[in-house]
């Protein structure tokens, strides 16, 4: 197998803590942001054990100055923002992925071996998306070419 692996710079990584565990709730914050024009890549929600979760997602950089004004609201709700800018994402795709065991194996040992500082993970059958910081983009697009070759 042989996937092909693919960066892209300049993502922003916004987490929302303590949000309500509510499909609800997460439906307004993305239905807001898409009034804004702004398209969401990544998604991510942590597991509830409470009433409360945590919802983390990517944009681009360009679009964080004007999801901002619609962060600091959601603050004030109690809801914990946080946000990391200048981030890079990196796709591993290959429809040979799938029903296949082992390629996560391979993915994480290769980033773990380079030390890579892994943001958010998101994943399909066929897809595997890393986020990373731009200052780890390079060595773990190398990593991850050099286990699959």
């Amino acid at each position: 197998m042989k996937p092909e692996i693919i960066m892209q710079d300049s993502v922003a990584l916004i987490t929302l803590q303590s949000i309500p565990n509510d499909a609800a709730f997460i439906s307004s914050v993305f239905n807001e942001i898409s009034k804004m024009g702004i398209d969401v890549d990544m998604i991510s929600i942590s597991p509830a054990q409470t009433v409360k979760t945590a919802l983390s997602f990517t944009v681009a950089d360009e679009d964080l100055v004007n999801i901002l004004g619609y962060i600091s609201k959601l603050k004030n709700q109690t809801i914990k923002p946080i946000v990391s800018s200048g981030n890079c994402k990196i796709n591993v795709s290959d429809k040979s992925m799938e029903g296949r065991p082992g390629v996560a194996a391979a993915i994480f040992s290769a980033l773990a071996d380079a030390g890579i500082d892994i943001r958010l993970i998101t994943t399909s059958e066929s897809q595997v998306s890393i986020l990373t910081t731009q200052a780890h983009a390079d060595t773990a697009m190398e990593a991850l070419s050099a286990s699959f070759e």
